[in-house]
């Protein structure tokens, strides 16, 4: 089932995931912060791993804008918190075995490696606004880079 993409200006959907820290996140909670949101296949693998040290390295620059850092992967709280604690990564991990959020997002997609095709995340990375809306919505991310193109377009 083939998601619509999301769009700039539209609200953002609702989720409620659990966390690294075992608490639960959910949009509203994050309701009067700009958030960036970015999904990724999975924990400790070399593209997602770069990615979140990527991120992790540009916290006070994120910071100083007044943008607060989340990952989403399906990957379960036990594999979040040990990636978390091997790279000290600096961030929220949300966990999301359901691929809930990664549906109403948009990126739970059919791929396809060495001609099997399975669903899996397509790398993607999501501003909400202070508001709820989307205020960027970039979808079919690289890993390396994507911390540094996302703070360019804070401004």
């Amino acid at each position: 089932m083939l998601m619509a993409r999301l769009e700039v200006g539209q609200p953002a959907p609702a989720f409620a995931l659990e966390a690294d820290d075992g608490s639960t996140v959910t949009l509203a909670d994050l309701s009067g912060q700009r958030v960036v949101l970015y999904f990724y296949p999975k924990d400790d693998t070399s593209g997602c791993t770069a990615q979140a040290c990527e991120f992790r390295d540009s916290i006070p620059e994120f910071d100083a804008k007044g943008a607060r850092v989340i990952g989403v992967s399906p990957d379960p709280l036990k594999s979040h918190t040990k990636f978390r604690d091997k790279y000290d990564l600096n961030f929220t991990l949300l966990s999301d075995p359901e691929h809930m959020a990664a549906e109403a997002f948009g990126v739970w997609v059919e791929k396809s490696m060495y001609g099997r095709t399975y669903m899996g995340v397509e790398r993607s990375t999501f501003v909400i606004a202070p508001d709820g809306t989307l205020e960027q919505v970039l979808y079919k991310v690289k890993p390396k880079g994507n911390a540094g193109s996302v703070l360019a377009l804070l401004g």
